[in-house]
């Protein structure tokens, strides 16, 4: 078997909006997501807003972290670059000082980013302090796609029905797309230069997302050195009883990915900086697969009160609960990676909150 990493997915859909939208609700965005194949440092979300109302200037998010709790931390808006590549492509998403270029689409993708970030730590992060000073970092990151795509909603019917039927299609924000990549890249901060291999998740999403009755979700992926892989995405119990979304998968390393959903996620219980227990159980074609999970980088949000008009604009819809984004050593049958954790929860059901 080989791996289709376009998943049937016409490839003009990992290129950008040329021009802005008519649809001043619409955005576009890429994220990644990149952790070094030692544990020693991880980029656990990076990524670019653009809405069609603010499109002179995009909304960019950095967080690098490191084990010891070191972190670095973006939360601004840049003036939007030029869409086109050397080769008129509209394949370039940047704001300011980070900028995602598609290089072959569903085969190579670039990140870089020269500019500033608060220092700060994980254990100042989690108790809501976000100050500190501003200091110089550069990185790059070269990803190389491995394991096909994962469109939300198109492995298992029921939720499908969800993501068409009922509120969490917005949450998601319109058609979205992820992928597991290899990665290899350099970062630079006052402490020195860390050139790293590793791996890393991608996002691509256009479309129109309100976040007005969001209410916490739970959202990992890693990728392997065998190749094997897994990801998922699952939104807490509703209190009507409705059905949520909650669809993931396992990939083998080869062929196509495998449907799963979540039998046991490891949803928020208290506000902790590092070394928290994130395992999670999937249950695909009948089996358990059981993936013990610890956080070993991590950013925290708990105040959703940045200057930026996302985030401004984001505040008026809901008041968005604390947001964990952190990169998770893995274990699997005895093999090890890292890879990537999402969740956030009502602050009122966190122990402590």
């Amino acid at each position: 078997m080989t791996i289709d990493l376009t998943g049937g997915i016409d490839p003009a859909r990992e290129f950008v909006f040329g021009e802005r939208p008519d649809d001043p609700e619409m955005r576009d965005s890429v994220s990644f997501w990149v952790s070094d194949d030692r544990g020693e440092i991880g980029l656990p979300r990076v990524g670019i807003e653009a809405v069609a109302e603010h499109w002179e200037e995009h909304g960019l998010q950095v967080n690098l972290g490191f084990p010891d709790g070191r972190a670095y931390r973006v939360r601004t808006d840049g003036k939007a670059w030029p869409a086109e590549d050397g080769a008129g492509r509209p394949a370039v998403l940047g704001a300011g000082p980070l900028g995602f270029r598609c290089v072959e689409p569903f085969r190579t993708w670039t990140m870089t980013f020269e500019g500033q970030a608060v220092q700060t730590s994980t254990y100042d992060l989690v108790e809501g302090k976000k100050d500190g000073p501003l200091v110089d970092v550069r990185f790059s990151v070269e990803a190389t796609l491995a394991a096909p795509p994962w469109i939300q909603g198109s492995l298992l019917p029921e939720a499908r029905a969800v993501i068409e039927d009922s509120v969490e299609g917005d949450l998601m924000g319109g058609p979205r797309y992820e992928q597991l990549f290899r990665a290899a890249g350099s970062i630079v901060t006052p402490e020195g230069e860390h050139e790293f291999t590793g791996s890393g998740l991608r996002i691509r999403r256009q479309g129109v997302r309100r976040l007005a009755e969001f209410r916490g979700h739970c959202w990992q992926s890693a990728l392997f050195p065998s190749g094997k892989g897994f990801g998922y995405i699952a939104y807490p119990p509703r209190d009507d009883g409705q059905p949520t979304f909650n669809e993931g998968y396992v990939f083998s390393g080869d062929g196509e990915l495998i449907p799963a959903r979540v039998l046991r996620a490891p949803w928020i219980d208290k506000l902790q900086a590092l070394g928290q227990d994130v395992s999670v159980v999937l249950e695909t074609e009948g089996t358990e697969v059981r993936i013990e999970g610890e956080t070993i980088v991590s950013s925290w949000d708990i105040a959703h009160d940045d200057p930026t008009w996302a985030v401004q604009a984001m505040s008026k819809e809901v008041n968005f609960p604390p947001l964990q984004q952190a990169g998770v050593r893995y274990r699997w049958d005895g093999e090890e990676t890292y890879g990537m954790l999402e969740r956030s929860y009502p602050l009122d059901r966190i122990a402590g909150g």
